[in-house]
């Protein structure tokens, strides 16, 4: 916990990052917190638990949960997997739900079955929802209206923000759009706090993803 005194109006809280597996939620988290914390890999379901990362600029804390991505589950672990992403969307204070821009159909405005039904979990509750489109270096702008207007039909997001998580681009336009939304309070962690995960769990984490990059397919996704 960090004691000092908070300045007026300083915001604090839990913002969850949800979507289908490899819509950059890894990346997202790593290029908001300015340091490498989650594992990245083409290789869907790559992020099997909760990761916490927190993010302390003079006015705000934000403490993001990246989470597995939600897909149709047929095994125990894929079952598990996510159970943890879903749950988090209730213990948090806000939601960024992450979707693709350019990638197969959603170039036709396509939106995924998995986005709908989060969608649909999320109108249950009155909490604010954040829609964020990555990967936009991918598409011609004029494309990227389409995509903006078939999600906004759906829902009533707190915000709409389009950026591209590789490359940085819109990422603060992001983070100052939550901390809109965050309840006041002092900050629940040293300025200097990346993440409160012990450093046996992220150097086990860093081992999967050089296992996952070098040996590809022929890694089981029970590896510990």
């Amino acid at each position: 916990m960090d004691d000092a005194t908070p300045q007026a109006g300083h915001r604090c809280g839990f913002v969850t990052l949800i979507g289908k597996p490899n819509v950059g939620k890894s990346t997202l988290l790593n290029q908001l917190l300015g340091e490498k914390l989650a594992i990245t890999s083409n290789r869907p379901q790559t992020t099997r638990n909760r990761i916490p990362g927190v993010l302390t600029r003079p006015d705000a804390q934000l403490v993001f949960i990246d989470t597995p991505g939600v897909h149709r589950a047929k095994r125990a672990l894929n079952q598990y997997m996510v159970d943890v992403a879903t749950e988090a969307m209730w213990e948090t204070d806000a939601v960024v739900l992450l979707v693709e821009a350019g990638v197969g159909d959603d170039l036709q405005v396509g939106i995924s079955d998995i986005a709908l039904e989060l969608l649909a979990q999320l109108k249950e509750r009155s909490k604010p929802v954040f829609l964020v489109i990555n990967k936009i270096d991918r598409i011609e702008k004029p494309n990227l209206l389409p995509i903006i207007a078939a999600y906004s039909a759906l829902h009533d997001f707190e915000a709409v923000v389009p950026l591209s998580a590789l490359r940085g681009e819109n990422v603060d336009g992001l983070v100052d759009a939550l901390v809109r939304v965050l309840p006041e309070g002092p900050a629940l962690y040293p300025a200097d706090a990346l993440t409160d995960l012990p450093e046996r769990f992220i150097a086990a984490e860093l081992i999967r993803e050089k296992l996952f990059r070098n040996l590809g397919q022929e890694v089981p996704y029970s590896t510990a």
